[in-house]
């Protein structure tokens, strides 16, 4: 599941063939405001994102919804409102706001009962009849070490959460562990140079991960292209290999467009 930041990002996840896209904070206060995930976004520009990028594609998106911005009755209305904006699952995770990526220092999180009660809010709101998946990620790893993590995250599965997310272990036999003690679908979030390992496919699903995510794979390579095209132009003015002007015009969906232009298109009144 490759992660998405606005809604171009998305319909090249769609286009690619891929089922489904992870909206990532991280990538969203980076695109977005230019800031760095620490918890410097608010939940109204999320979920205005949100909006833009489930309306752009067709396949299911899921969304990045920190730490659910306040108590368990803001959790159950962030949740809500998650639904409303379009998006199939909410991560919700049990870091002290302000929060900050799980792969950055610095990270602290809440006490296990108010982390289960957080998880419990979320799943009492999709009981309640939101359409909604609730994936249930802890940062305890890096504080705490990985036996609270497996702990919290195997309570998360008995409260009810569709899925379980252990951020950051830091070898393959954490990563194993994980996997053999806590049941339920499991996330790998796979960050380039980050704390994880990065097994292969088959790898995480011998070790019993259901879902890979990679949220910023897509904003590394865009700075990282935009960065060298502008060294190209900046040094003497020559443009960098790009797409052709055809290609761009049918990512964004000019074909679509013209093809209902078409249709819409007033016809002459005949001659008498």
């Amino acid at each position: 599941m490759p992660g998405c930041h606005d809604a171009i990002s998305a319909r090249l996840c769609q286009q690619a063939g891929f089922p489904t896209a992870f909206m990532s904070g991280f990538a969203v206060a980076a695109s977005r405001l230019g800031l760095p995930d620490t918890g410097l976004i608010s939940v109204t520009e999320l979920l205005e994102q949100g909006r833009d990028i489930c309306s752009a594609v067709s396949i299911p998106i899921w969304g990045d919804g920190d730490t659910g911005f306040g108590n368990a009755m803001n959790i159950k209305r962030t949740v809500r409102d998650y639904a409303r904006a379009g998006f199939a699952c909410i991560m919700l995770e049990d870091q002290i706001a302000p929060k900050r990526c799980g792969h950055t220092r610095g990270k602290t999180v809440v006490s296990h009962e108010e982390a289960l009660l957080r998880i419990q809010a979320a799943v009492d709101a999709r009981n309640e009849g939101t359409d909604i998946l609730i994936m249930a990620r802890t940062d305890a790893r890096a504080t705490h070490g990985i036996d609270e993590a497996i702990a919290r995250a195997r309570q998360f599965h008995e409260l009810g959460a569709d899925i379980n997310f252990l951020e950051a272990p830091e070898s393959l036999a954490e990563m194993r562990r994980y996997c053999r003690e806590v049941p339920g679908h499991k996330v790998a979030n796979l960050i380039e140079k980050g704390k994880t390992p990065i097994p292969s496919h088959d790898e995480l699903e011998q070790m019993g991960y259901k879902i890979a995510v990679y949220p910023l794979t897509l904003l590394n390579v865009s700075i990282q292209a935009m960065q060298h095209s502008l060294a190209v132009l900046k040094q003497d003015g020559r443009l960098p290999p790009t797409l052709d002007f055809e290609t761009l015009t049918s990512v964004v969906g000019f074909p679509e467009y013209y093809a209902e232009e078409q249709r819409y298109q007033q016809q002459p009144p005949e001659d008498k």
